[in-house]
């Protein structure tokens, strides 16, 4: 099944999550699978608060740890729906969580692909020196006489 605009990554050790967007760039998660079956389930996905309740009621569903709050369940096995209905599934929660990126992250995400990337690339490049700006500026640097705490941008005396 093939979703536009879909990226994975693996957290958390042993989840591979699903993105609407490259999460980089404000894209958000819409499923995850378990990948070592540790976990609780073996996919997690957004239904949204109108269908939360509504696929409770299957046996075999549950309300996601942690997520339950924002409209996601957990499928505790493979077995519990057809592959149809969990494409159906992913593309609506998909769906859902598209239409809840910011709609910058939307127009980067419409770019065509060359300048989007080059986008990504950047925009990647800039977040990575503010991370590093900001573990920077966390540390005093001194000066002579004078330690400079860069975290309250102001001057302090030492003696």
């Amino acid at each position: 099944m093939a979703l536009p605009q879909v990226t994975e990554t693996v957290n958390w050790g042993h989840h591979l999550v699903y993105w609407a967007g490259d999460r980089d760039i404000g894209g958000k998660m819409f499923a995850m699978t378990d990948l070592d079956g540790t976990g609780t389930g073996v996919l997690w996905f957004h239904v949204g608060h109108e269908r939360f309740h509504e696929l409770l009621e299957t046996e075999g569903i549950i309300a996601s740890p942690y997520l339950a709050k924002a409209g996601w369940v957990t499928v505790e096995r493979w077995d519990v729906l057809r592959l149809r209905e969990y494409e159906d599934e992913l593309r609506r929660a998909h769906a859902l969580i598209y239409e809840k990126l910011p709609k910058r992250t939307k127009t980067l995400l419409a770019m065509p692909e060359k300048e989007r990337a080059k986008m990504i690339r950047e925009r990647k490049k800039v977040a990575a020196a503010k991370a590093e700006d900001k573990t920077g500026k966390k540390a005093e640097v001194a000066t002579g006489k004078k330690t400079i705490d860069k975290s309250k941008s102001k001057t302090k005396s030492r003696k």
